[in-house]
Parts: structure tokens; C-alpha cells; sequence
């Protein structure tokens, strides 16, 4: 089976491996940290210019993929934005014992309420678990994309990517 973004639109979990801009475990232990899932060579570097502790790297060409310098970043999620292919997230993998939390750019409305209990979906936009709402943050930074910040069981906390929206179709 043909797998991949190229075939379906959806990020392989080959291409995510291979992803220069995804932690290493090592990293996710140590406590939030960005993950770039930009899988494609394509002229893009917002990302570069929106991190201000120099953690995400471009260069020349801009067609590369963004690498990430894990041990730079602070977590301060301020790059979430800044992707106009909404491919950066933000993740604590320990934020307790058994959740994480995970932060994503979400484009619909209506907005979910902070404290309520969503469904949770993947890269694909299916179902995988409920969450709930911890943070919701509108900010003149992210240039009118809202970031939502959902506490998830731990297991998911590199496949949660999304909030899955009332009568959207199954995947």
C-alpha cells in the first residue's frame, strides 16, 4: 500500500521518522518542546523567523525541511503560528503521570470552551480519544489562528493533532 503525503495528504509515520524537525524521546522527557511535522521540500520559512531562541533551522535553499534544534527550543510554542501548513505542534509528553498536553492551530469555529471534554482526532481527522480543553490562546502573534491546548491520555500525545468537529465526514 502507497503510503504518505504525497498519496493521501496525510504525514507517514515513515516521513515523521525521518522528519528532522521531530524530538527525540530524549528530548520529549525533558518537558514541552515544538514538533514540526513538515514532511515536504516546498518554499517555506516562517518558522525560522517566528523562533526567537534560533531552535528552528531553514536556510538556503528555503525549499529544506526545517530542522529543529530540540536542546534550543524552550517550548514557548510561539512558531504554532507561524505555519502557514499548520504543521508545527506543541507537545509535553509528562505533564502528568498519565496525560500530556498537546497544542495544535485550529481554524474552525464555533471555538471549544477551556475545561470542556472534546473528541480528539489524528492527522487524518479520526476519532482517537477525548480530551480536554486546558488553554485557548488568540493572540495578535498568531496573525488570527487560535491555538488549542488539550490534555490528552499520554499514549497519544504524538497522534492527537486535532479537535474532530461535528458532522465532518469519517476518514
Amino acid at each position: 500500500m502507497i503510503r504518505g503525503i504525497q498519496f493521501t495528504g496525510i504525514a507517514s509515520q515513515e516521513e515523521l521518522s525521518a522528519s528532522p524537525g521531530v524530538p527525540t524521546e530524549e528530548r520529549f522527557e525533558k518537558g514541552p518542546v515544538a514538533v514540526i511535522e513538515c514532511v515536504q521540500e516546498i518554499p517555506c520559512n516562517p518558522c525560522e523567523h517566528s523562533c526567537s531562541s534560533g531552535a528552528i533551522f531553514v536556510g538556503e535553499p528555503i525549499t529544506r525541511l526545517p530542522v529543529l534544534d530540540a536542546a534550543k527550543c524552550i517550548g514557548c510554542g510561539e512558531c504554532l503560528a507561524s505555519c502557514p501548513g499548520l504543521a508545527i505542534f506543541w507537545v509535553h509528553k509528562n505533564y502528568t503521570d498519565s496525560t500530556s498536553l498537546v497544542e495544535f492551530p485550529y481554524e474552525y469555529l464555533p471555538l471549544p470552551k477551556e475545561g470542556s471534554i472534546v473528541p480528539c482526532g489524528g492527522r487524518d481527522g479520526a476519532f482517537i480519544s477525548e480530551g480536554r480543553v486546558v488553554k485557548i490562546k488568540k493572540t495578535r502573534q498568531s496573525d488570527g489562528t487560535t491555538l488549542v491546548r488539550v490534555e490528552v491520555p499520554k499514549d497519544y500525545f504524538m497522534d492527537i493533532r486535532t479537535i474532530v468537529r461535528k458532522g465532518a465526514r469519517d476518514v
